[in-house]
């Protein structure tokens, strides 16, 4: 009889541990799950951000170009915009890869800076020409412009309450400890740092 009650003890024990293991299992998997639906919203709400950077980049160039005809002698800071743009561009194609990567992102933002602070330099030198503030062309890329930043704006609040929703979870208890297992890292948030340059940039030439 001692010997069936001692089995009897160890198959519940047995069962009791299994169940732990379960719970466990379907704990971690929901953590993961959740974790995975949280990085993806980061990830979706970059894209659309991304769209819209794209979009900037392309019109930069009409922008130079219209600029050209009447700023013959501002080649240094035309140059600088083209540059300046052009890097924004790789730093953004880094992103898009791996929106949660921290590194990448604070290489987005320096690169935006830097843009955005060529764009200031230009406007201040498109004063000096009264006939390019006039131009029809210039006139339409302003237009254009002006929409598209205030997209990347919209954008960027949204994908930084992704980031924010992101972080939070990843860093609750015991979401933390799934996240660090899997290496579900800190997503970074698109700010800008410098206040000379948080304003949309002033592209209203008229």
């Amino acid at each position: 009889m001692y010997a069936n009650l001692a089995l009897s003890g160890g198959v519940i024990v047995a069962i009791v541990i299994g169940v732990v293991i379960l719970i466990l299992i379907f704990l971690t998997i929901s953590i993961y799950n959740k974790l995975v639906v949280g990085r993806n919203r980061v990830k979706n709400a970059f894209a659309q951000i991304d769209v819209q950077l794209n979009r900037r980049y392309d019109l930069i160039p009409n922008l130079i170009e219209t600029a050209k005809g009447y700023m013959k002698h501002e080649r240094e800071t035309l140059e600088a915009v083209t540059d300046a743009r052009n890097q924004a561009s790789q730093a953004a194609k880094a992103v898009a890869g791996d929106p949660t990567n921290a590194s990448a992102m604070q290489g987005l933002m320096g690169a935006e800076g830097s843009l955005m602070g060529a764009l200031g330099k230009l406007n201040v030198s498109m004063e000096a020409y009264p006939d390019l503030k006039a131009s029809a062309n210039m006139l339409q890329v302003q237009e254009e412009l002006t929409t598209t930043e205030n997209k990347v704006a919209f954008s960027r609040q949204a994908y930084n309450d992704s980031v924010m929703h992101f972080n939070v979870l990843r860093e609750s208890f015991p979401d933390s400890i799934i996240a660090n297992m899997f290496n579900f890292h800190e997503a970074q948030m698109f700010e800008v740092e410098n206040e000379a340059v948080r304003e949309v940039p002033k592209v209203d030439f008229s």
